[in-house]
């Protein structure tokens, strides 16, 4: 499985807590920034000609605050360069502030069929807060709009001044207008971001808080009929975003635009975070690659760990053994033994337990050591 990523790196305003390439103040050079997303794809189209594209997703950024025709034509740029399955899933985020019904109608007419719309919390306080541009009934709004799509909803917690309760109502309102899918993340205020004077002066969540509100909120997506797939994601049966489930599979991608990273032929390769260097070198017929890494096989294998025990279903070890060629039991048995309080070990996989997937990365970290 192949998929596609394409970051737009506008947005009208940065949130206090991001840390992604996106450039509030240069809206203005939209037109040009997708001419060179289009020309970077078209530089791409011959050594990918092999691959058929099962997913394409536009993320930011905010893909739905530029000009909806730029959107048009990346996916035909897309389906003109690269072969796409017919059924392939196309993902675009949206942020509610940014939506009208004239966006989403021509998104369903260029072909997107799937809508990730940035809800994060349904207390408007707390959107102001962390400085998002929608409030509460922008998103209903931009929900109804949506009606009979497959939407997913992101929903943050561990925010400043939030509750347990406050996450469940976020999760129950997303459900009620009907998000079949919801990503629940945990707010990681990263140095240099704005929030992070919040975490330095001990005004969010700790730990614990958070550890609670996930748990409410795990407990909330179970009773409405969402099922867990990943740390982070959950879903009505049937509804999995298959472009992420690509990267969870240690899956081949490409990436275009700015920051854009990529997985192709055990290489990772990331775009440069600076858009003059990025118009710069598109324009010079360049590539704009600031760093690539050959996976050799231990690397490769211990990705395939760290990304399958992120999963609900695990790790299957018949699977590691085709790749890898090694028992997975016997190879880890210290480390197995070690966290057998936090596995559940069957004979065809290995998963963490569902009440430790939340503090999933110091478990994962064992088999490394």
């Amino acid at each position: 499985m192949a998929g596609i990523y394409v970051h737009i790196p506008f947005c009208k305003s940065k949130c206090s807590y991001c840390d992604f390439a996106s450039f509030p103040d240069k809206l203005c050079y939209a037109e040009s920034y997708m001419a060179c997303v289009y020309r970077e794809m078209a530089k791409r189209k011959d050594e990918l000609k092999d691959y058929t594209f099962e997913t394409l997703y536009i993320g930011g950024g905010t893909p739905s605050v530029i000009d909806e025709r730029y959107i048009a034509m990346l996916v035909a740029a897309a389906k003109k360069n690269f072969k796409l399955a017919d059924d392939a899933e196309i993902t675009i985020e949206m942020n509610p502030g940014t939506v009208s019904a004239g966006k989403i109608a021509t998104y369903k007419k260029c072909g997107i069929n799937r809508f990730s719309v940035g809800l994060q919390t349904a207390v408007d306080k707390q959107l102001a807060d962390i400085g998002r541009i929608h409030t509460l009934n922008e998103f209903v709004y931009c929900a109804k709009l949506l009606k009979g799509e497959n939407f997913s909803a992101d929903v943050m917690f561990g925010l400043k001044g939030q509750t347990a309760e406050d996450v469940v109502n976020t999760i129950k309102t997303a459900a009620a207008f009907g998000a079949s899918h919801i990503s629940a993340y945990a707010l990681t205020p990263e140095d240099g971001t704005p929030i992070y004077t919040d975490y330095l002066n001990g005004e969010l969540p700790d730990g614990d808080e958070a550890a609670a509100m996930y748990n409410a909120g795990v407990e909330a997506l179970k009773t409405l009929g969402f099922e867990r797939y990943e740390v982070s994601n959950f879903c009505k049966k049937g509804k999995e975003s298959r472009h992420n489930l690509n990267y969870w599979e240690r899956g081949e991608y490409i990436g275009f635009g700015v920051s854009a990273s990529s997985h192709i032929n055990n290489v990772r390769f990331t775009n440069t975070f600076d858009l003059d260097e990025y118009f710069k070198c598109i324009c010079s017929d360049n590539f704009a690659v600031i760093n690539s890494e050959a996976i050799d096989a231990e690397g490769q294998e211990e990705e395939y760990i760290m990304l399958r025990l992120r999963t609900a279903k695990g790790l299957d070890t018949e699977k590691f053994k085709s790749l890898y060629g090694a028992d997975f039991k016997e190879k880890y048995s210290a480390q197995l033994k070690k966290l057998t309080p936090y596995l559940e070990c069957t004979e065809q996989a290995v998963k963490i337990k569902d009440e430790f997937l939340f503090v999933q990365n110091s478990i994962i970290v064992e088999f490394f050591n």
